[in-house]
């Protein structure tokens, strides 16, 4: 069913204009909520928190996958070669703790803290605490660890927390949809938005000279049972099962195919907690998934289970920009 719904919502949002007409009106009270929220926050009527080091924010005004991970394990890595002490916030979305906030660490369990943030745990080797406030998830980083610049996983739209640095991410090929706003269109808040962020990363093709372009790059797979280390050149000529649950399944596929595998694909809702059934394909065809996935399935890893890390490369200026920004 939610695999079902998850694929109404693309079409309406991307593919079906019509639709999302008829669902105008709830738009229309969507986003003037939003509006008059963000409006409450900038006059201090809603009270919001500054904490005592330098918050760079990472998010988006769509729903749905943009390539925001990948961009904060880059400028997390950035930040520690320039000599900063960085730790990550998060929601933990998908997660069932019974606590918050809670910190994250590479052996934390996928159910309680969700698959995103275990992820970024696993590859930056940062401290990361997740809870629904960034503010206490902030407060609760400062007391346990030694960091001198907080990350924030999405929580543009979070403004309980003060930001010195606003990174907003934009999916390439499908920009805004509609353009409309929840739940019409998959707009969070009106391109408006985007004159008050510092950066606009693209992932993919940037549009005018504001943006600044992402790719993702990916050229190797990891066994999730052995670890055993291949080139996607490897897996030529040999039939292949992709699956992907994240917001954009189809990037991840167009992926496998730039670099010459014929997969038969198998797309899931986004943060979809797979079970030992649904990687049962009925053969012993090599299955290949995101790293996002692969972190919900390790513990029922088979030898032919794989999975590809992927990297963003960012163009320099958009480095450079960054670190004299938060120096100043």
């Amino acid at each position: 069913m939610k695999k079902t719904l998850a694929r109404w919502a693309v079409d309406v949002w991307y593919k079906d204009a019509f639709l999302g007409i008829l669902l105008l009106p709830f738009a229309y009270v969507f986003s003037d909520i939003v509006r008059i929220r963000r409006y409450l926050y900038r006059q201090g009527i809603l009270k919001s928190h500054t904490l005592p080091v330098p918050v760079i924010i990472i998010g988006n005004i769509t729903v749905g996958g943009t390539g925001k991970t990948p961009l904060i394990i880059w400028l997390a890595e950035l930040l520690v070669e320039a000599g900063y002490k960085p730790g990550i916030i998060s929601r933990g979305y998908g997660g069932k703790s019974d606590t918050w906030p809670q910190v994250v660490t590479g052996k934390s369990d996928v159910h309680k803290v969700g698959d995103e943030a275990l992820l970024i745990a696993n590859r930056t080797k940062l401290p990361l605490v997740i809870s629904p406030s960034r503010v206490e998830a902030g407060k609760k980083l400062l007391a346990e660890f030694d960091c001198n610049v907080l990350l924030s996983d999405d929580g543009l739209q979070h403004y309980k927390l003060n930001r010195d640095i606003e990174v907003v991410v934009i999916d390439g090929e499908r920009r805004f949809g509609n353009g409309y706003c929840l739940p019409a269109g998959p707009m969070r808040e009106s391109t408006e938005r985007l004159a008050d962020v510092d950066f606009v990363v693209v992932n993919g093709e940037k549009y005018d000279d504001r943006e600044y372009a992402m790719q993702l790059l990916g050229d190797s797979a990891v066994n999730l049972k052995s670890g055993e280390q291949k080139s996607l050149a490897d897996f030529h000529g040999f039939e292949c099962h992709a699956l992907a649950g994240i917001g954009n399944p189809e990037r991840f596929f167009k992926l496998l195919a730039a670099n010459g595998l014929s997969c038969r694909t198998h797309s899931f809702p986004d943060h979809f907690l797979f079970q030992p059934h649904d990687i049962d394909f009925g053969d012993n065809k090599p299955v290949l998934m995101t790293e996002k996935d692969a972190v919900k399935c390790k513990h029922f890893a088979t030898n032919k289970m794989w999975v590809l890390p992927i990297s963003a490369d960012i163009s320099e200026n958009l480095t450079n920009i960054i670190l004299k920004k938060l120096r100043a």
